[in-house]
């Protein structure tokens, strides 16, 4: 069992009995999951997952069709309750979303895609495909007949409290899929994939091993495959855009006729194909290409000071930083949150900057931390912030280079993701800090191995 991962369940159970607005952890959830195996003579997943999906109320006739009936509701009310209020996915008018749980790692996942997942998955024999795992994981509530105008996914959002979370608000409007949707319905697919596989052992356990893992000093290099941390690349490595149209289409057709409703036309099959190949080319922009970012408000930023300067997009550089100080890698979101806390009380205290200086911070935990993001100037090259991005790397890196997962974040996904959403020039020029002004940074073992990164290149002589 990981270290750490029950910390927020200590006094759980006497906890959620009594209160079902209880923490909304993962760990929380798994310690929940505990419960409900230990209180019957049989701990078999499947079995949690049908007492799992009675508490909350997941039986329609599209679940049914994959998974059969639901099973007994756990014998406590409070857990029933809680379940409920963790699992039940739901949208309100003031860009609030539930059934979602924010995970050690500090990513926010919906329970429902997740569960469903899984439990087709110990339901399938092993080998082969597994009927039902996109469909239940991925287009289950898709609401094609109420597509936003422009963007069909996302937002991220943040949480009241990263240590007790209880309520998430979106970072913006609700689209088609949420980003915490996304992020179930990609576990989903991983981890009922991965179940079924696995005919024993307990749910709780699989949950843990996810979700749970503790990075050493080697952060995600030294990592197993199935963390939560890399659920982008195992998600990556499972499914094609082609297949996920695919399944998209199926379950849209399987959906409208549980529903009673006529069989599409030919051309309204045409339009409904042009807006799924839309939004899978966004998902696989935003969730393959991209790389996971912490929000501000999840690192605790304090605001800007002053009004933002707005950057012309698409820039035409990017420059690399280390941060020195802090001089040592951080490989968990507590961490990386207080260096990044620390960073812009410097900047904005010491140095008189309205905010932290870079643009992005990149941690050894897996993840990058929005510091003035796409779209303000920073204040992190002096003389062209107009005209780059400015990406540090947290710790000193004179002597040691960051994790290679960590540098592949910048290297392929970030430069990637700039350049396909319009925000960095595809001939982007990529420089190290010392290039422009007269500093040891981004130290001399990183300097060295961006020399040999695409797109690295001179100095141009422009004024700014």
């Amino acid at each position: 069992m990981a270290i750490g991962c029950w910390k927020y369940g200590l006094v759980l159970l006497f906890f959620v009995a009594s209160n079902a607005a209880g923490s909304l952890h993962m760990d929380d959830f798994i310690k929940v999951v505990k419960q409900i195996e230990d209180e019957g003579p049989s701990s078999e997943p499947l079995l949690v997952l049908r007492k799992l999906r009675k508490a909350a109320s997941l039986n329609d006739a599209f679940i049914k069709r994959f998974l059969g009936n639901a099973g007994d509701p756990p014998s406590d009310a409070g857990l029933s309750a809680y379940i409920r209020t963790a699992v039940q996915h739901r949208l309100s008018g003031d860009d609030r979303e539930t059934g979602v749980v924010l995970t050690s790692d500090g990513t926010t996942v919906a329970l429902t895609p997740l569960l469903l997942g899984i439990e087709v998955g110990f339901l399938s024999a092993s080998g082969g495909s597994v009927r039902g795992l996109y469909e239940l994981t991925f287009t289950k509530d898709l609401d094609l007949r109420s597509l936003p105008a422009t963007t069909l996914l996302g937002p991220d959002g943040c949480w009241d409290n990263v240590t007790s979370p209880k309520v998430f608000t979106l970072l913006g409007s609700p689209s088609l899929l949420t980003n915490a949707e996304l992020n179930g319905g990609m576990d989903g697919v991983v981890l009922g994939t991965e179940a079924k596989s696995r005919r024993d052992g307990r749910l709780s356990s699989l949950l843990t091993e996810y979700y749970c893992h503790q990075l050493d000093s080697r952060g995600l290099d030294a990592a197993p495959r199935l963390i939560s941390r890399r659920r982008r690349e195992n998600f990556r490595g499972l499914i094609s855009a082609p297949v996920m149209v695919r399944k998209v289409m199926k379950s849209v057709e399987l959906q409208r006729s549980l529903a009673g409703r006529l069989k599409m036309g030919s051309k309204a099959k045409r339009q409904l194909r042009a807006v799924v190949e839309r939004g899978i080319r966004e998902f696989v922009h935003k969730y393959m290409d991209c790389p996971p970012i912490i929000p501000r408000c999840m690192w605790g930023a304090q605001p800007y000071r002053g009004t933002p300067t707005n950057l012309s997009l698409p820039l035409s550089n990017l420059y690399i930083h280390h941060t020195s100080t802090p001089s040592q890698p951080c490989l968990t979101l507590q961490q990386c949150s207080a260096d990044m806390r620390s960073m812009q009380r410097f900047h904005q205290e010491d140095r008189g900057w309205d905010d932290i200086g870079y643009s992005f911070v990149v941690g050894s935990d897996g993840h990058l931390y929005e510091g003035r993001g796409w779209l303000w100037q920073g204040a992190h090259t002096l003389g062209h912030n107009s005209i780059g991005y400015g990406v540090s790397f947290i710790g000193d890196y004179t002597s040691s280079l960051p994790s290679q997962h960590s540098m592949g974040l910048v290297r392929d996904n970030l430069a990637a993701c700039a350049v396909g959403g319009g925000r960095l020039e595809a001939n982007f020029t990529l420089q190290g800090h010392r290039q422009l002004v007269n500093t040891s940074c981004p130290g001399d073992a990183l300097y060295s191995e961006i020399q040999g990164w695409e797109h690295f290149g001179e100095v141009k002589r422009s004024a700014n």
